[in-house]
């Protein structure tokens, strides 16, 4: 019996060594470019075709822009978007740029402590320090708001944040985008938003039982989205078959109407508000281009017969600004 007690007792502070040392684990790497100037307008772009505005914004609540969003209901917990307007206590006015740079492209609090998944950083991390200096110059212009959002609520065993290091080793795959030689302007540009910035894979790819993206299923749809929408695939050959063109997915991209007169629904819906009817024609054209892609080759028959200029690889320079209803 005391052997067994002892044995026990041995696992248990084995245990809790192995999870203090993972809790202090440092994850953050260094990021030193807090004298790099922002443009605030590229910046408002950059806000828009990254989804800040639709994800922490409660506009079903009527809340302020970016004081926080709406809950995202999934099998772990409610996970709230937090204030990121410049407010000091509210929002995110004491960070640095430095810390800003951190959070978004390695999704590390100032406090080292690492954020959910929710938060797609994974698809931020090949943003460039002006991309992201861009970003910062735009939320300083937005009014601060002091309330924070709501609390997360989230279930045992995943309300323990040091999990999340071990997640993150396992599984996060951080997007590292380059561009491919042979194809087009339009083609690379489309490819930077889908896999980088726009972050469709967050939607339209599956998940496995701990939250991990499924990389066999790569923009294959999903249909255990929060709140129960679901997201189609939106691989080329199922877009073609189902009548999309460069032209008319650039359209609905812009206006919400879909080729047979319908129009997107559920969360793809709040994309476009917010989102990509923003974007200018080049860039809702270059998403259409690099979606509609077939063995490295968009087919006759769905590509625009005259297309519009090429969007450029770093490009967001024509904004609309960040005018937020």
């Amino acid at each position: 019996m005391r052997g067994l007690i002892r044995t026990n007792f041995a696992i248990l502070a084995t245990s809790l060594a192995v999870i203090g040392v993972i809790a202090i684990w440092p994850i953050a790497e260094p990021t030193h470019i807090g004298m790099l100037a922002g443009d605030a307008y590229r910046g408002a772009y950059l806000a828009r075709s990254s989804g800040c505005i639709a994800c922490h914004t409660n506009s079903a609540a009527a809340g302020a822009a970016l004081a926080g969003g709406a809950p995202l209901d999934t099998p772990f917990g409610s996970f709230v978007p937090p204030n990121i307007t410049p407010d000091l206590a509210g929002g995110i006015g004491y960070w640095t740029l430095d810390q800003f740079a951190v959070a978004l492209r390695q999704g590390v609090r100032p406090d080292g402590k690492a954020y959910y998944p929710a938060f797609p950083y994974e698809f931020y991390a090949d943003m460039s320090d002006q991309d992201v200096a861009d970003l910062w110059a735009a939320l300083q212009t937005v009014p601060p708001i002091a309330e924070p959002a709501a609390a997360h609520d989230v279930s045992f065993p995943f309300n323990m944040r040091w999990g999340l290091k071990i997640w993150r080793a396992a599984l996060m795959t951080p997007a590292a985008i380059s561009p491919v030689l042979g194809q087009s302007v339009a083609w690379n540009r489309g490819q930077q938003l889908v896999t980088g910035a726009a972050h469709c894979a967050a939607c339209h790819t599956g998940r496995n039982i701990v939250g991990g993206l499924k990389a066999s299923e790569m923009l294959a749809g999903n249909d255990k989205l929060p709140g129960g929408s679901v997201a189609p695939p939106i691989l080329a050959v199922a877009l073609v078959a189902k009548g999309w063109t460069v032209a008319n997915m650039a359209y609905a991209l812009r206006t919400g109407v879909m080729p047979d007169g319908d129009v997107l629904g559920g969360s793809m819906a709040e994309v476009v508000q917010y989102s990509t009817s923003y974007m200018d024609d080049a860039d809702r054209e270059a998403i259409a281009t690099f979606l509609l892609t077939i063995d490295g080759q968009v087919p006759k028959d769905v590509a625009r017969e005259t297309p519009i200029a090429d969007a450029g690889m770093t490009g967001m320079a024509h904004s609309s600004g960040m005018v937020m209803e």
